[in-house]
């Protein structure tokens, strides 16, 4: 797709973070612009923004796990524009952080019901219109770098992740003899407000969490996601790797480097000599190389960055101190001297 004018796009998390950045990039490039999102406060900020603008945005209010929701959010899409959406984003997502053996099954449903139900319920309400409406389109979902990596502290998150990039890859193959591309794009740290969720937008019903949460933890959260990348930049990235069709979009300039990096260490998970080797470098330092990778991905500079599968070092350290990614303290089976940073 290299011509937006005139288009729909549909959006999920589009009234703040990653998703208003998209919702930005897309309405400028003259595409009509539909954002759901599952905070009002939220859309009534972007509405607000586009309003001043003068673009032609619609807002819906949507929970990405209500697929009777979903199916009348895309009706209402025909309704507002006239037809099924040209270019769909899936962006909306949650996250939480905790030690993966001390994760309940209300952080599983939650996290993987949003990050990984959330696209699966966006991709059957939608796919089928837009093969029917004949117009060819694209697909995009929001994916994270987390998909590459097992996250100790991110267990649900990855997995989900990593499933979504699974998925989309599977469409992409499916639907090109359809005009339909695919991609996936895969930030790291976003300058976004995702870390409201594990407090203000975690339903009821998944409150039982195995996590230290806190408005503490939250707040040094917060202070990471400052120093991502701004989501106007991240728009960008996907707005040119759609226009390539280009499958799989890593928005820094190493890139396919880290994506080889990365993966590395399945060819190393395969043999016994590999797991002897991966334990090695497990112990060394990082190298100059991976150093300005992470440096890339996190947003600080090179001179702070972390060794792969540690806890950021940079600008908001220290986690000890509010029990950033620990376990809640009422569980019997957890011992904080085994934990894996």
């Amino acid at each position: 797709m290299k011509d937006f004018k005139g288009k729909i796009a549909f959006i999920t998390g589009g009234a703040s973070g990653a998703g208003f950045g998209q919702a930005q990039i897309f309405s400028e490039a003259g595409m009509k612009v539909v954002i759901a999102d599952v905070r009002q406060d939220h859309l009534d900020e972007a509405m607000a923004y586009f309003k001043e603008k003068g673009a032609p945005v619609h807002a819906i209010k949507l929970d990405v796990t209500d697929r009777a929701a979903y199916a009348a959010a895309a009706d209402e899409v025909e309704k507002v524009y006239g037809a099924a959406p040209d270019l769909l984003v899936l962006t909306a997502g949650v996250n939480v952080f905790g030690p993966a053996e001390a994760s309940t099954y209300d952080d599983f449903d939650w996290v993987v019901g949003v990050c990984f139900g959330g696209v699966v319920n966006g991709l059957i309400t939608f796919v089928p219109r837009m093969i029917k409406a004949g117009k060819g389109g694209y697909i995009a979902a929001t994916v994270s770098w987390g998909a590459f990596g097992a996250g100790s502290s991110t267990a649900p998150y990855s997995a989900a992740k990593a499933a979504v990039l699974n998925l989309m890859e599977s469409y992409h193959i499916a639907l090109k003899p359809y005009g339909i591309g695919v991609s996936a794009i895969c930030p790291a740290n976003i300058r976004s407000r995702i870390y409201e969720a594990a407090i203000q937008g975690r339903p009821e019903q998944y409150s039982n969490t195995g996590y230290n949460v806190t408005e503490d933890t939250q707040k040094l959260l917060a202070s990471i996601h400052a120093n991502g990348m701004d989501p106007r930049v991240l728009a960008d990235w996907l707005k040119k790797g759609i226009e390539n069709e280009q499958f799989l979009i890593v928005p820094y300039p190493s890139g396919p480097r880290m994506v080889e990096l990365a993966l590395e260490r399945f060819v190393d998970y395969a043999s016994p000599e590999g797991m002897k080797r991966l334990e090695e470098k497990r112990k060394q330092p990082p190298t100059e190389e991976e150093r300005r990778h992470n440096a890339e991905r996190e947003g600080y500079d090179v001179s702070a960055a972390r060794a792969p599968g540690s806890a950021p070092s940079g600008p908001a350290a220290p986690f000890k101190d509010v029990g950033f990614g620990k376990a809640k303290k009422d569980l019997d089976w957890i011992d904080p001297a085994k934990k894996v940073n």
